[in-house]
């Protein structure tokens, strides 16, 4: 059996829920309180006229000839007219004395609970039910003549019984019309608090690639709203920058891919367009091999980036002496320094926290730049330096330098600023040097003037 995942409830689905079970919470406790006060109200309201009725009779039998007085009122109620109160006198032998006419068939002597002891207070009823009629019970004794003579009462509250029962219907509709009506004002306030997210996912629908200038513009939404529509507004300037690198990037890569291939294609048709000689074979081949060598250098470069940019490529960070790492890449590049007069030195000293491959990629990666765009008879220098927590590496040249326009994207790949004199390059190397450093949680920067030079730092954080 596959156990299916249970759908979330919508957002205003819950606040429909919420604000409907928390209305008939009100509802229903406000309803019941009020039906609680009205009922206990009649309740002690009919106690209270119970209490009075049993006072007058036993006034009345306290008085001269009072069981006379008492039997001529019961026996002179008119017939068919509906007895409110019952009373009946019992004497001490438990003969019946006088009571009202027709008492026995509704109300029997056994129905009454034992007589209560006379005390101030207002004794406790009883109630009674017989057939569709509901009754209050009251007896008590009271002292005739040195006689203990029982008095018996009863109340019909059967419209009382069917007041509370009409009250209770009344209530329970109106609770369940509130139910209703909350219901329905909790989906139209729900309706209209929500209309500005459906109007953002709206919004967010018409953004397509050729349109990624779209932005929700947060200053008209409500303050709750804003800093999602800002967050978003960000994340698309993102995504449009990251799209037009990325649309870059991809028709530069194919230009840098296609020239080598070109350039090994345009060889080998014209070599096979007639036969040549060992030496001329030998010498397309090994252009073809240089133009696989800079092809294959272009891939690991591009992969390199790639990986750094998806957090794959791990860093195994330690302590060494930075100058004699900077002194070893100097005398890598020497001899080629040597051959065009080229003075390379190294000045400064300090230990440096970070991966010492690509450490000297990264720097080797600056001295060949450098080498690429110094003139004959120039100079580069490299230094080190530590500070309170950082190691700051800088390679100066003095070469022909850099436009200001073009120094914010020196960085960016295949990014070239005077392409007709870099065509020996790819346009990778400053972007994998801006990648190391980054990996490193370092920066980079530049800084250049035309016929003076330039100067790369490299900033490495100290170890924590």
């Amino acid at each position: 059996m596959f156990s299916r995942q249970t759908e979330p409830r919508s957002i205003a689905t819950q606040l429909v829920l919420l604000f409907t079970i928390c209305a008939t919470l009100l509802l229903s406790c406000g309803l019941g309180v009020f039906y609680w006060i009205v009922v206990r109200h009649a309740f002690e309201e009919d106690n209270a006229v119970l209490a009075d009725k049993l006072a007058a009779v036993r006034t009345d039998l306290r008085q001269p000839d009072g069981l006379n007085t008492v039997d001529h009122e019961l026996k002179n109620h008119r017939a068919g007219e509906p007895a409110v109160y019952w009373v009946r006198i019992v004497d001490p032998t438990g003969t019946v004395v006088t009571q009202t006419p027709g008492m026995d068939d509704s109300l029997p002597p056994q129905a009454f609970a034992s007589p209560q002891i006379t005390t101030s207070a207002a004794p406790l009823s009883k109630d009674y039910r017989t057939g569709s009629k509901l009754f209050s019970l009251l007896a008590t004794t009271e002292t005739i003549d040195d006689r203990a003579y029982t008095i018996q009462i009863g109340q019909d509250r059967s419209a009382d019984e069917r007041f509370r029962k009409q009250f209770r219907a009344l209530l329970g509709l109106v609770l369940g019309l509130g139910i209703i009506a909350s219901a329905l004002i909790a989906v139209t306030v729900t309706r209209r608090g929500l209309q500005p997210l459906a109007k953002m996912r709206r919004s967010l629908e018409r953004v397509r690639p050729p349109r990624l200038n779209e932005r929700i513009e947060p200053a008209g939404w409500p303050s709750e709203l804003r800093p999602l529509a800002s967050s978003f507004d960000e994340m698309l300037e993102r995504l449009e920058g990251s799209f037009t690198r990325l649309s870059q990037f991809s028709a530069d890569r194919a230009h840098e891919l296609r020239t080598p291939i070109a350039n090994m294609l345009g060889e080998a048709q014209v070599t096979l367009s007639r036969e040549r000689s060992s030496k001329e074979y030998r010498s397309i081949i090994e252009s073809t091999a240089a133009e696989c060598e800079r092809l294959s250098g272009i891939i690991d470069n591009l992969l390199f980036l790639a990986r750094a940019e998806s957090s794959e490529q791990q860093i195994e960070s330690s302590v060494f002496n930075g100058r004699a790492a900077l002194e070893k890449i100097t005398a890598f590049y020497q001899a080629s320094a040597e051959d065009r007069h080229i003075d390379i030195s190294c000045g400064g000293d300090a230990e440096i926290f970070a991966d010492p491959i690509l450490f000297n990629r990264a720097v080797g990666n600056l001295v060949e730049n450098a080498l690429r765009f110094t003139p004959d008879r120039g100079s580069i220098r490299i230094s080190i330096a530590a500070t309170e927590h950082a190691t700051e590496i800088s390679v100066t040249d003095s070469g022909s330098g850099i436009g200001p326009e073009h120094l914010p994207r020196v960085f960016d790949r295949f990014y070239r600023a005077d392409p007709s004199r870099s065509s020996a390059g790819t346009g990778l190397g400053l972007a994998l040097v801006k990648s190391i450093v980054d990996l490193h949680g370092g920066s980079a920067t530049i800084a250049s003037q035309l016929g003076r030079g330039t100067s790369v730092t490299l900033i490495f954080p100290a170890k924590p």
